[in-house]
């Protein structure tokens, strides 16, 4: 089993392990928000960013506020998960009517090598002019990012130097618009789970 298999098997026993837990804490907690992705509040992990937008503007999780803010690690080069998650998201977005501004995602990139800030606006742009791709000052910043956050990435060689493609955790992190980490958004949940846990945070639960 190859390691990018064997960490996907563990991500999925994890999810489903939390999901679990999600489901006892909720029936012992009748009043708690029936949220459809998995309710992470209180973690101590994922909690802010210190990053470059492609406009070279830098960008922290505060310069967001009174929004909902959701994080996503992926590459613009992606063949499927990544433009299937922001399309999804588009979707959201949409779905919210007149409070879609109040949404904001954010793309942060797991290839510095060839997201460059152009590559990065052009590929948001493609989804919604709103959504704002990020990068980190270097690999070793990425890195200790990632591990902040409990992303894993994976440089997969292809059949030419520039071929190759990453392997990554596809799943999203939600914030309230306190800038409090919320929920953990697992790939394919869809547009209408999580235009629903959005309206919630919204609401201020």
């Amino acid at each position: 089993m190859t390691l990018s298999r064997r960490f996907a098997l563990e991500l999925i026993a994890g999810g489903a392990f939390l999901t679990s837990a999600g489901g006892l804490l909720t029936a012992c907690q009748p009043d708690k928000p029936q949220f459809r992705a998995i309710d992470i509040t209180g973690a101590d992990y994922a909690q802010g960013f210190q990053l470059t937008d492609f406009d070279g503007k830098p960008r922290s999780l505060a310069d967001f506020k009174g929004k909902v803010v959701v994080v996503f690690f992926g590459y613009t080069q992606c063949p499927d998960v990544c433009p299937t998650t922001m399309g999804e998201m588009a979707q959201v977005k949409k779905l919210l009517g007149p409070e879609g501004d109040k949404l904001q995602v954010l793309f942060i990139s797991i290839d510095p090598e060839r997201d460059t800030p152009e590559v990065l606006k052009a590929y948001m742009a493609s989804f919604d002019p709103g959504f704002l791709g990020l990068y980190a000052a270097s690999p070793e910043a990425l890195a200790a990012l990632s591990k902040d956050y409990k992303v894993y990435y994976k440089k997969v060689d292809g059949k030419t130097p520039t071929s190759y493609t990453m392997d990554h955790t596809a799943a999203s992190y939600v914030y309230d618009p306190q800038g409090r980490l919320r929920l953990y958004s697992r790939y394919g949940s869809g547009a209408e789970a999580m235009a629903d846990d959005v309206r919630l945070l919204l609401k201020g639960v």
